[in-house]
């Protein structure tokens, strides 16, 4: 299948990257002239384990490839994917489709032969409809079908989402449109992996709700860890007993400084949105969003408590600051909200992160960035462990406490339990939920 991909972020260049890997001919097509040009010298503009490896390998087969030049690419494609950003709206949190009806419109001048124009991106309901007018429109003689094809993909493990997916879910109304999209994922149909096809509608609900089950699940268990503190209970206990439960699964029980990232927090703000405007308001969806903000200002006071109530001339070790371990992302981290008010208290906030560097030193203005977690809590009075990236997970903690000055260890994630820290030369530790 020949493909062309819009797009160059995160979910286009992985979904580009990984269609190529299976044999397909993919055109990758982003304006911005200088990503392009990283692309095409074997640089990859994001962190993705295992990216960088299957960019070299395509290309090498002559199967992915990367433009500025939309005219041919469209012309020549079987299916073109749009999986552009849809960022929430300032003002009213619904998703901003800018960007998708722009591509849509610029496709349709270029469509040649019978196409099947994809959305990958996260739109709401009803957005596949409007993209078909509007190719429609731009382009009357134009022989096409929109399908919805929502991506799951979590960063840090993107290619192994993509390649071993729990489902694929197609929004494909017509025999050929179908057709087309059997095709392109025949691997994974080969292979037994679920392909779900179903009307447009149904298709884009089904990324919103998924998305904001997996964010409720989180919220649940970071309330429960709270009243997990007052009554004496462990939180780890807790999730583990009712993770066992086949109707709950353990995943997503693991109790922290709250949800962030590019998708839920995006995700839940325009499905609350979307209820809104259809007079069902999604009242779960919406205490979850309100809780998850609170979730992240209880951190801040754990923070406190161990600087003896105020950090105001403390200096802070903050290891980790993307909003999960392996990836460079820093969108609607906790760090942001976190690190900032540290600041604004008073603190000296000395960072290590493995690769938020790049995005953070723009996003976290004021912190010291060190090499590693020993730089970072060089004469810090408390050290905090914000992001569990594997480097963290094996600390030195005897070695670690001796460069500090204080010796309270925050741990935001439940990586050490008490009794390690302790045993480390810490004097207090704190956790989530214990």
């Amino acid at each position: 299948m020949r493909i062309a991909m819009i797009g160059t972020g995160y979910v286009g260049l992985v979904s580009g990257v990984c269609f190529s890997d299976f044999g397909h001919d993919v055109i990758c097509i982003d304006k911005a002239t200088q990503k392009i040009a990283m692309l095409e010298a074997g640089e990859i503009p994001i962190y993705e384990p295992g990216l960088d490896a299957l960019v070299a390998k395509n290309v090498a087969a002559g199967r992915l490839s990367f433009t500025t030049e939309i005219a041919e690419a469209v012309a020549t494609a079987d299916a073109v994917f749009i999986a552009v950003g849809t960022p929430t709206r300032r003002g009213d949190g619904h998703a901003d489709l800018t960007y998708v009806f722009a591509a849509a419109e610029e496709i349709a001048q270029y469509l040649q032969g019978y196409t099947v124009v994809v959305t990958k991106s996260t739109v709401p309901v009803g957005t596949n409809r409007r993209v078909a007018e509007v190719v429609a429109k731009a382009n009357p003689e134009a022989d096409f079908d929109v399908a919805s094809n929502p991506e799951f993909l979590r960063e840090g493990a993107a290619i192994d989402d993509f390649m071993r997916p729990d489902r694929v879910v197609v929004g494909a109304e017509t025999e050929r449109s179908q057709s087309v999209m059997g095709d392109i994922y025949r691997p994974l149909f080969l292979r037994d992996f679920p392909i779900v096809y179903t009307d447009l509608e149904s298709a884009e609900m089904i990324k919103y709700a998924a998305n904001a089950f997996l964010a409720t699940k989180i919220t649940f268990i970071n309330e429960i860890a709270a009243l997990c503190e007052k009554v004496g209970a462990d939180v780890k206990s807790v999730a583990k007993g009712i993770g066992l439960d086949g109707r709950i699964g353990n995943k997503f029980l693991h109790a922290g400084p709250g949800y962030g990232g590019s998708c839920f927090p995006k995700d839940t703000s325009a499905l609350a949105r979307i209820g809104q405007e259809h007079a069902i308001p999604m009242q779960i969806t919406e205490t979850v969003i309100t809780v998850n903000e609170q979730i992240k200002n209880r951190m801040i006071d754990k923070i406190r408590e161990q600087c003896g109530g105020s950090v105001n001339g403390k200096t802070i070790a903050v290891l980790g600051v993307t909003f999960k371990p392996d990836t460079d992302d820093m969108r609607d981290a906790p760090s942001l909200t976190i690190v900032p008010n540290l600041i604004g208290r008073g603190a000296t906030v000395q960072v290590a992160d493995p690769q938020g560097r790049r995005e953070g030193e723009e996003l976290l203005p004021g912190v010291v960035w060190a090499e590693d977690a020993y730089g970072a809590a060089q004469d810090a009075d408390a050290v905090v462990l914000l992001t569990e990236w594997n480097e963290f997970r094996a600390l030195d903690l005897p070695r670690l406490v001796t460069v500090m000055r204080g010796k309270s260890f925050v741990d935001l994630r439940n990586v050490y339990s008490k009794e390690d820290v302790l045993e480390g030369g810490f004097t207090s530790y704190t956790g989530v939920g214990r």
